[in-house]
């Protein structure tokens, strides 16, 4: 099962679980520490584990059964990175890294007046948005929004598409008249 298909719903059950799991992990931030909470889901899997081992062999002995450890399949899963693996993310960080870097050099330095007016305009709204709230509480409205929208479109596609559009058809517009009002901004050839 995908990430696509948890944010779909395709199983219901399988979503609900990732959804529910993660608001309550992130909601559990909102009043504890990352400290905490990493502790308190450690316990709580320790707990698990032991209390399930001493179970299976309590019922071993009483059954005298030789069934062998509970979690031996799971502890022969070789689970170490390979030199590749690790050299392929790397790469991957690396490239996302430099790509982030150049653009963020271009926009400071003013390569494009109106790609830099439009960074300039983000990061003021931005401030307003970290006035009204902080990181984790965003972090909550994304991952509610991420398991929302995605069925909302699918069922609304044509009426959202047709709003979608006209909105960008007047964006387009408003853009195009402040680029015409402003000196040497002019509109790239696409």
């Amino acid at each position: 099962l995908g990430a696509v298909d948890l944010l779909y719903w395709r199983n219901v059950k399988q979503s609900g679980g990732v959804f529910s799991s993660v608001l309550l992990l992130l909601f559990s931030l909102t009043q504890f520490s990352v400290v905490s909470v990493g502790a308190y889901l450690a316990l709580a899997a320790l707990s698990a584990t032991i209390s399930f081992r001493i179970y299976k062999s309590v019922l071993q002995a009483v059954q005298k059964t030789d069934e062998g450890h509970p979690f031996k399949s799971f502890l022969e899963v070789e689970i170490a990175l390979s030199q590749d693996q690790i050299g392929k993310y790397a790469d991957k960080i690396m490239l996302y890294s430099n790509t982030c870097m150049k653009e963020l050099r271009r926009l400071f330095l003013v390569q494009d007046l109106v790609d830099s007016l439009k960074f300039a305009v983000l990061m003021w709204l931005l401030t307003y948005v970290g006035a009204l709230f902080n990181g984790l509480t965003l972090l909550i409205l994304a991952v509610i929004c991420m398991f929302t929208m995605p069925v909302i479109y699918e069922k609304h596609q044509a009426q959202i598409d047709q709003y979608v559009g006209l909105i960008r058809t007047q964006v387009n517009s408003v853009v195009g008249k402040i680029q015409a009002k402003i000196p040497g901004a002019k509109r790239k050839e696409e």
